[in-house]
């Protein structure tokens, strides 16, 4: 009697693997999310937007807390964090652990 309820138990957790989801071909769903990116130019700004950009680029500090939106492979992206890094001759800026260029924000907050 014993025996009948553990195979029993185990034939329904045998029959129940047949119905759990399955990914037949791993990273597809990745793959097809990354194709339905819509890729767009880069925005060419005005020269009041790029002083603008400046201005705020010159008041920033590290370990101050900003929002940047940026151009980054034909797409536009909206991070925030902390600034780690800040280098003027490298024309770059480090949020937690991404590398932004100068050139390429469109828009900045602290």
């Amino acid at each position: 009697m014993v025996n009948d309820m553990k195979d029993t138990f185990f034939n329904r957790a045998d029959r129940a693997k047949q119905f759990a989801p399955f990914d037949a071909l791993r990273g597809l769903r990745e793959e097809l999310a990354k194709r339905e990116k819509i890729v767009m130019d880069k925005i060419d700004l005005s020269e009041d937007m790029k002083e603008e950009i400046d201005y705020t680029l010159h008041s920033i500090r590290p370990n101050d807390i900003i929002t940047v939106i940026y151009y980054s492979k034909g797409e536009y992206i909206k991070k925030c964090g902390m600034v780690s890094k800040f280098s003027a001759t490298n024309r770059t800026i480090k949020i937690v652990d991404t590398i932004i260029n100068f050139d390429d924000i469109v828009k900045i907050e602290i």
